[in-house]
């Protein structure tokens, strides 16, 4: 039988540091079923969403929180709508070892925001949804690309550029629906839904030669057309921008 050596062994794997992007949902409360019920009915109108996404957990806003948090109940909420918990951080010292004992890792905190930064969006989105949709492309990309669809959407249809820019060389039908986790492009009339930074990204934003949508979102803050647009951007160029949580929308020039 031939022996393998300690300098064999050690030569058959290597050892690195890595960074992988994660999906952070901050916990706003220690009640696992309000938790549950608040995951379910956000995410029951975006079916498809989460794909098997690394979670951490972020328990900066229920810290100081004196009720235990049921962390098996939550990772099987969160592994039920198609993520995987990984870890965890921000909690105090008696939520993290609880946190500990139901397979989640111990995380760094998250370096002190600067005065100017963007306030934390939560991960989950508050998208509307009126009609089933049939998803007639969507695209993987490793890192920043861009998406171009050049013919008309009709309403059902949806469009996802993921880890991507998205544009739209023609009508986006009323009932149709373009998803982006970077920026989105309509060089035509705008008149679904299109929800841009879709992941997170709060830089994101949207842009249209003929702005007239039924709902517009970015990293989850989103406006729909019960509220009317302004005159100077209904049916006109304009863009979709976040500043802070309130999403502006601007005549382009």
């Amino acid at each position: 039988m031939a022996l393998t050596t300690a300098a064999q062994a050690r030569t058959s794997f290597d050892l690195k540091s890595a960074s992988l992007p994660v999906v952070a949902v901050l916990l706003k409360t220690t009640d696992a079923a309000q938790f549950m019920a608040d995951l379910a009915e956000r995410v029951a109108d975006a079916p498809g969403f989460f794909d098997n996404d690394p979670v951490l957990i972020d328990l900066a806003p229920v810290r100081e929180a004196e009720t235990p948090i049921d962390f098996a109940a939550i990772v099987a909420a969160l592994r039920h709508h198609s993520t995987l918990p990984v870890a965890v951080r921000g909690g105090n010292p008696a939520q993290m070892e609880a946190a500990r004992a139901a397979g989640l890792a111990a995380a760094p905190d998250a370096p002190p925001a600067r005065a100017e930064a963007p306030p934390v969006q939560e991960v989950v989105r508050e998208v509307i949804r009126e009609v089933e949709v049939e998803v007639v492309r969507e695209v993987p990309m490793p890192g920043p690309g861009t998406v171009v669809v050049d013919k008309p959407l009709r309403s059902g249809q949806q469009v996802y550029a993921r880890g991507a820019d998205l544009v739209v060389m023609a009508v986006v039908s009323f009932g149709a629906e373009v998803i982006a986790d970077g920026n989105i492009h309509v060089y035509a009339p705008l008149r679904g839904r299109a929800i841009a930074g879709a992941r997170g990204n709060t830089e994101a934003r949207i842009f249209s030669t003929c702005l007239e949508p039924q709902l517009v979102s970015i990293a989850g803050i989103y406006r729909t057309t019960e509220t009317e647009l302004p005159a100077d951007v209904r049916g006109k160029p304009a863009q979709v921008r976040l500043d802070g949580e309130k999403l502006l929308i601007e005549p382009l020039a």
